[in-house]
């Protein structure tokens, strides 16, 4: 009776120094997801609410992909780009000849899934206030008009700084380019027809509050947001910190209405271009 006892108060010893080692050992993380919303607010390039300018027409994309390009976490409002705490930079080649965002090796993920997954112990200590997320890809479907007959069809669009492209698949199609691709190059798939076109220089809108204070070049898609609870870390932490980056699309596809009829006429000889797809705003938060 003795040994068994023994053995009984032994064996919970060992479970609870392992139970201790394991809780011991593991490793917290901070997990950052994108998220897309349309109903939050639309913003300008300087982080004013905006509405529809004259003469334009717009409408919530419905979003299948999205993918970002750099990441960083900023102390105060004073803190330019860059000198905040990078969490992360997507990998860039010079294949294309210009230094591009490499399309091939980034991280595509759906609207709420984990774009990014780093140990606690790598990320500085600090309060930060606020965001910059500087966005590369969007993909998703919009409504259009043919010939008065409603339409859908899917769009690939490239919003980083440059992209270099071999090739990428829109909705079912695949798209050859083999070079880079400014801010603003986009794909459009709808039954199998495949089109693609360039926005011109500064035509895509990057929110930043900041624009005074802490400005960010032009070209790029750096887009601002305030925390509203500063993310602390401390370097003790020992439960994940998850980071939910929503990105407002609230009218984010924009074109001219040349007939004034709220619809995206694609075929009035081309006279309803698109002009923006640009996103419309960043609401950082977290939880334990």
């Amino acid at each position: 009776m003795k040994s068994k006892s023994i053995f009984v108060l032994f064996s919970l010893a060992l479970f609870f120094s392992c139970k201790k080692d394991n809780e011991n050992t593991y490793q917290p993380k901070l997990i950052v997801k994108l998220v897309v919303d349309s109903t939050q607010v639309r913003l300008g390039n300087i982080g004013d609410t905006v509405g529809i300018p004259a003469g334009h027409a717009a409408q919530h994309p419905r979003f299948n992909k999205i993918s970002a390009h750099y990441l960083e976490l900023a102390p105060g409002p004073y803190t330019l780009l860059g000198q905040g705490a990078i969490l992360y930079h997507a990998p860039e080649t010079s294949i294309g000849g210009s230094t591009a965002i490499d399309f091939n090796r980034s991280r595509v993920v759906a609207p709420g899934e984990v774009f990014l997954e780093l140990p606690l112990n790598e990320v500085p200590m600090g309060n930060f206030e606020w965001v910059r997320l500087s966005l590369s890809y969007q993909n998703y479907d919009v409504d259009y008009s043919f010939n008065g007959l409603p339409l859908t069809g899917t769009i690939a669009s490239f919003v980083g700084y440059n992209t270099y492209l071999t090739s990428y698949t829109i909705d079912s199609q695949q798209v050859s380019v083999n070079g880079n691709r400014l801010q603003g190059y986009w794909g459009f798939e709808t039954n199998g027809i495949v089109s693609s076109g360039q926005a011109p220089p500064g035509a895509t809108t990057v929110p930043n509050p900041l624009f005074n204070s802490s400005p960010i070049p032009q070209g790029s898609c750096v887009v601002t947001g305030q925390f509203v609870t500063p993310l602390r870390i401390t370097g003790t932490e020992t439960e994940d910190i998850t980071v939910t980056m929503s990105l407002s699309i609230n009218n984010s596809f924009e074109w001219i209405d040349a007939n004034g009829n709220g619809r995206w006429d694609a075929q009035i000889g081309g006279a309803e271009s698109v002009v923006d797809m640009g996103l419309r705003g960043l609401i950082p938060s977290h939880n334990r």
